[in-house]
């Protein structure tokens, strides 16, 4: 109470409201079947969603207020809003199997964001325990808007693909796999060069094909926390280091004498 009293801070969560504000958008284009502004409006959320977090750790204005508001707008805008648009774009014709699998998505996001809350500042930050809401509806939005522009799925595979990615998101988000949160990144400093390649190829593909792009990054994330432990143990298995040698006489290079 004395927290509400003393104010709210302003800027953290006006983006928490524009994230709210885009969810919102997104259940209204769904209803007038407008599939594609939807998947848009999500993806802005996701914006929104960053924004806000960044703003609040950049001005240290963080707050247990903060913390919960945010969640309230994430269920809206990366549960609710990805369900119904699943569900309306991909698995209406399926009917109770449908909705069924489209309410799970929205059940397991939210249970995934309760368990963040009560995580915060038991866990370590550079990794999310479960696949973050905001990349399971990027996955889903992404796909819209990859299905619109060039895939063109047809009505018999696509309710089938669709359920099947449903029920896969719904797992990793309550699964306890790792995901980086890359709140370690810094981006200040010199890198190295690699990385300025990597950031124009990055840019180039954004130019030429963002639907593909932004898929790939979901959908790549979506399956790092699966991979990125036993890729890295097997790259340890196979390179592993040169055991050093201890003892035993080495002879001198050729052409070389040792002084007596």
């Amino acid at each position: 109470m004395k927290d509400y009293r003393r104010g709210i801070f302003l800027i953290p969560n006006l983006l928490t409201t524009g994230n709210l504000f885009s969810g919102f958008y997104a259940l209204i284009a769904v209803f007038n079947a407008d599939f594609l502004h939807a998947a848009m409006a999500i993806l802005v959320a996701m914006a929104f969603d960053i924004l806000d977090g960044k703003s609040a750790r950049l001005t240290k204005t963080t707050s247990r207020f903060g913390v919960e508001y945010d969640s309230l707008a994430d269920v809206v805008s990366f549960g609710v809003a990805p369900g119904l648009l699943i569900f309306s774009w991909a698995l209406s014709s399926y009917g109770r199997v449908g909705w069924v699998a489209a309410f799970l998505f929205v059940a397991c996001g939210t249970l995934r964001l309760a368990r963040f809350n009560v995580q915060v500042g038991t866990i370590e930050s550079k990794h999310f325990l479960g696949l973050p809401i905001p990349a399971a509806a990027g996955v889903i939005a992404s796909l819209v808007v990859l299905d619109h522009h060039i895939l063109r799925m047809g009505s018999e595979i696509k309710p089938l693909l669709i359920l099947g990615l449903i029920y896969v998101l719904a797992f990793l988000m309550v699964s306890t796999f790792r995901y980086r949160s890359f709140k370690d990144v810094r981006i200040r400093g010199r890198k190295p060069f690699h990385v300025l390649v990597s950031a124009v190829l990055f840019l180039i593909i954004l130019a030429a094909e963002p639907q593909v792009l932004l898929f790939v990054l979901f959908a790549g994330y979506a399956l790092s926390g699966i991979i990125e432990r036993p890729i890295a143990a097997l790259i340890r298995k196979v390179v592993k280091p040169a055991a050093p040698v201890h003892g035993g006489s080495s002879s001198p290079p050729a052409g070389e004498h040792l002084d007596t």
